[in-house]
Formats: C-alpha cells, sequence, structure tokens
C-alpha cells in the first residue's frame, strides 16, 4: 500500500481507534482554576509528585483562576487531551447554576476520575449569641424571615450555596453576607456584624477549638469524629448530607483505562501519608477511590445548585 493510501485509510478510523496510544506518552498538566497558594493546590502538588514517579512522566500543576473556576475548566475542555487534566472543588458543580454560559457543561463535558477529599462545613455563632441550637434557629428564622445574618466566603461559594439550600430545605430565610474570604467572615461574626458564619471544617476547627466560636450544626448526614459533640443538620432537617469536595477530571473522551490507571495509582495514598493525616486534622477525608461517587455527587449536585440559585436568587453575574 502507498503511503497516499495509508494516509487516507488512517483517516477514515474512528477517533477511538486513532487514541490508542500509550498513555502517558509526554508531560500531564494539572490545571488548579484558582489563585496560587489555594487549598486544593496543596493536595494537587502531593497527587502531581506521586504520580509523576509513578508515572515516569513530569506532572505540572498550573494555576488558572477566574470565573469561579470556570476558566481552568473550559482549558481542560478545550483541550480534549487526557494529558491535562482539572482538580478542582465542589464549584465545578456550582458554576453552571450562577452564569449564564460558563463555557462548559458539568455533565457532558468532564469526565470524572475521583473524588480526592471532602469535608463538611459548619454553622457557628459566638459562645454568648443567643441561639442556642439548630431547633432554635430554625424557630427564631420562621419568627423573623431574613431577620438572622450569616456570613460566607463569598456569592456563590460552597459556603453561600451551603447555607442557601439549608434555609430551603428548613423552610426559613437567612440573610446572606459575602465576604472576600472565610477569615473575613469570621472577622465579622466575631465583631457582632453578623449571627452566623458558615466555613469549612478547616477553616472552623481552630476556632472552635480555641472556644472564640460555637458550632450549631455540620452538614454531613452524620456526627463527625472531629466535632462529635455537633449534630448533623439532617437531625432537623431529614437527609441533608453535603461536604466542600476536591475532585479530578479529565476531558470529554479521556479512554476508561486512563481513568483506571490514574485511580489505581492514587489509591494506595488514600491513607498513612502525611496528606491524609493533615486531611484527618482538619476535618477532612482523603477518599480517592474512583469515578463512581464522583460522577454521583454531579449527577446530583449540578441540578441541586440550579434549584438552589433559582429559588435564591442567586447568581454571579
Amino acid at each position: 500500500m502507498t503511503r497516499r493510501a495509508l494516509v487516507a485509510a488512517a483517516a477514515t478510523l474512528p477517533l477511538p481507534a486513532l487514541a490508542q496510544a500509550p498513555w502517558p506518552s509526554r508531560t500531564i498538566r494539572f490545571i488548579v482554576p484558582f489563585a496560587p497558594g489555594g487549598p486544593v493546590e496543596v493536595p494537587a502538588r502531593f497527587l502531581a509528585d506521586h504520580l509523576g514517579r509513578a508515572l515516569g512522566q513530569t506532572v505540572l500543576v498550573e494555576t488558572r483562576p477566574g470565573a469561579g473556576g470556570s476558566i481552568g475548566a473550559r482549558e481542560v475542555v478545550a483541550t480534549n487531551d487526557p494529558h491535562t487534566l482539572l482538580v478542582s472543588t465542589s464549584g465545578v458543580a456550582i458554576a453552571p447554576a450562577l452564569m449564564r454560559n460558563p463555557g462548559y457543561d458539568p455533565l457532558g463535558d468532564l469526565v470524572p476520575i475521583t473524588v480526592i477529599s471532602d469535608a463538611p462545613m459548619v454553622i457557628m455563632t459566638r459562645p454568648d449569641h443567643p441561639i442556642r441550637d439548630l431547633a432554635d434557629l430554625v424557630a427564631r428564622a420562621k419568627a423573623r424571615p431574613d431577620g438572622i445574618t450569616y456570613g460566607t466566603s463569598g456569592v456563590g461559594s460552597t459556603t453561600h450555596m451551603g447555607g442557601a439550600l439549608f434555609a430551603t430545605r428548613a423552610g426559613i430565610e437567612l440573610l446572606h453576607v459575602p465576604y472576600r474570604g472565610a477569615a473575613q467572615a469570621t472577622t465579622a461574626l466575631l465583631s457582632g456584624d453578623t449571627d452566623l458564619v458558615v466555613a469549612g471544617t478547616i477553616d472552623a476547627l481552630p476556632h472552635l477549638r480555641d472556644g472564640r466560636l460555637r458550632a450549631l450544626g455540620i452538614t454531613s448526614g452524620e456526627r463527625s469524629a472531629a466535632l462529635p459533640n455537633v449534630p448533623s443538620l439532617s437531625e432537623v432537617v431529614p437527609g441533608f448530607d453535603l461536604f466542600i469536595w476536591y475532585a479530578m477530571f479529565g476531558p470529554r473522551g479521556t479512554p476508561p483505562a486512563v481513568v483506571d490507571r490514574l485511580v489505581a495509582e492514587m489509591a494506595p495514598l488514600a491513607r498513612g501519608n502525611i496528606l491524609a493525616t493533615r486531611m484527618e486534622e482538619s476535618g477532612a477525608k482523603l477518599l480517592l477511590d474512583g469515578p463512581a461517587r464522583l460522577a454521583e455527587r454531579m449527577r446530583v449536585e449540578v441540578p441541586q445548585w440550579r434549584e438552589v440559585a433559582t429559588r435564591a436568587r442567586i447568581s454571579a453575574e
């Protein structure tokens, strides 16, 4: 067969047949869609170091902040190359609920690889605040719609949306007060500017352990080992179960063999290392258990956040 005939024959092959080259065949890029130094960058760099050795290829971590994580997600989707992967937060399921055109379809354009870690959020107040517990919070909020304020790390943040979801499920109205970060939201609460703050355990635990703040409830479906005396929100809103999570995705078309290889290489890290220890100390859990859990979270949370954003009239635009 002539060279021209070979080229013509190759052009007729379906894309999957053309994509059977060994993986990885070159440098792998982790796109973290947030500013340098953010919390998701820590596990991304840990995994990059491990996978670089395990796969025999350089793994680079590159930050692409902007548009609530959508700029980085769009870059990954546009590559259509399993050598470029997204390491992001649960915000990847939230952004499409807040933006008319985030530039990607979280269910169609991203291939779930694994949840890296997850951690619940905590609703907190000052030790001297008159709200005593979750039942009291719900009762007071029903008596004074929009009379109770809660601070978070910003409009459309997971903590904002988590607070809005709790309010919706509890049948109450809470007034959201956005800040530029969890530290600023906590300072406002301590100063008496707000009634509550919603924060992830990594931000909450230091303040709870030193007694500066008091926890009313935790968003996981069951009580947390890190805060065993703090009730779950499910005790007043049955079925409530919500986490902030970090996860890894490939672009659409990432072969199952690539997903399986990545999961197999990362699975041994789920326990017995410094990252797992640090996660546990902050109330989080290192999972690395494959695509099924992540796919289910995306299936549930993408429409859930669209409903919450619509009902609470939340928009990032």
